[in-house]
C-alpha cells in the first residue's frame, strides 16, 4: 500500500485515539490579539520536573488547527513534568502568509512575557512544531530576516525540534502539499520568502529534526536538504529517522503525543533530545 494512502486511511483511528485522552490538567488561555485564533494555552504540570519550558507551534496545513484541538500534547508533555506553552495563529486561506509568521512571533513574544510575569523561569525555552507548525517554528529560530522584521528575541531558546516539516519547497511537492501552499501564499507572492531553506542563517540554536522516509505528504530530501544546510552553516543538528511502525505523517507529527516514551521511540528520542540540552 502506498504511504500516502496509508497516511489518508490513518486519520479515523487518530481521531478516535484523541477523543479517549484523559484531561487531567485545564490549561490557562491567554490573547495575545484581537483575531478569536490569536491566543495560546498555558500547561502547569502537576510536579514540575524541568526549568526548560517547551513552546509548541501546532500544525494543520496552516488552514486548521487550534492548540484546543491539539489539548493532548499539551496534556501528554505536561504529564512528563515540563511547562508548555501551545500557540495559535490565523489560518488560511482567508489569512495569506505571512500573517501566520506574524502570529507565531508576536505569540512567542507574549509567551515569554507571560511567564516571565508568572515567575517562570524563561532561560531555557524549546521550541517546537510538527508539520506546518514546524515550518513556521524553524522560520522563527532561524530566519534573520523574520527575527528583525518582527523584533524578535531568540536568546532564551535553547533548542528547535521540528517533526514532519516541509522545509523547502520543490515542484516534487506531493499533490496535497501544492494545494496546501496555493492557500497559504497570495498568487504573486515570492515563496523563498516564507521558506526555510532559503532564508535559513547561521544560528547557535540546536536542531532536531523528526522524519519519516514513509511519511505519505512530505518528502524525507525535505528535511535532508534542511539538515545539509544547517550542517554547512554549523548548527548544531541531528536528523533522526523515524522508526515507529506507524510512521505515516498524522501519526508520527502528532498521532506519537498519544503514546508513551515506552511504545513510541520517537516520542523518547522528543524527551530525551530535550533533556540532553
Amino acid at each position: 500500500m502506498k504511504d500516502s494512502t496509508r497516511e489518508s486511511l490513518s486519520y479515523f483511528g487518530l481521531y478516535a485515539k484523541m477523543l479517549r485522552v484523559k484531561k487531567e490538567i485545564t490549561p490557562q488561555a491567554v490573547s495575545f490579539g484581537s483575531d478569536k485564533q490569536q491566543y495560546f494555552l498555558y500547561y502547569e504540570p502537576k510536579h514540575s520536573k524541568s526549568d526548560k519550558v517547551i513552546i509548541w507551534v501546532h500544525g494543520g496545513g496552516w488552514n486548521a488547527g487550534t492548540p484546543k484541538l491539539f489539548d493532548f500534547v499539551g496534556q501528554c508533555i505536561a504529564k512528563y513534568g515540563y511547562r508548555f506553552v501551545s500557540l495559535g495563529y490565523r489560518l488560511s486561506p482567508k489569512n495569506k502568509y505571512p500573517c501566520q509568521m506574524e502570529d507565531v512571533c508576536h505569540g512567542y513574544q507574549a509567551a515569554i512575557t507571560f511567564l516571565q510575569q508568572n515567575g517562570i523561569d524563561t532561560s531555557k525555552i524549546v521550541i517546537s512544531g510538527p508539520s506546518a507548525g514546524a515550518h513556521l517554528s524553524a522560520l522563527l529560530c532561524y530566519s534573520e530576516k523574520v527575527q528583525e522584521t518582527y523584533d524578535v528575541d531568540l536568546s532564551p531558546v535553547i533548542g528547535f525540534i521540528g517533526v514532519g516539516g516541509p522545509y523547502c519547497f520543490s515542484e516534487k511537492d506531493s499533490l496535497s502539499v501544492r494545494l496546501l501552499l496555493n492557500q497559504l501564499f497570495a498568487k504573486d507572492y515570492d515563496r523563498t520568502q516564507g521558506e526555510p531553506c532559503a532564508l535559513l542563517t547561521k544560528s547557535k540554536i540546536p536542531m532536531l529534526l523528526i522524519q519519516s522516509k514513509h511519511d505519505g505528504l512530505i518528502s524525507y530530501s525535505c528535511a535532508e536538504r534542511f539538515y545539509e544546510k544547517a550542517q554547512a552553516l554549523g548548527i548544531p543538528c541531528e536528523l533522526y529517522s523515524v522508526v515507529d511502525k506507524r510512521d505515516t505523517h498524522s501519526w508520527y507529527t502528532a498521532g506519537m503525543f498519544l503514546e508513551t516514551r515506552e511504545t513510541n521511540r520517537g516520542l523518547d528520542q522528543f524527551f530525551t533530545w530535550i533533556a540532553h540540552l
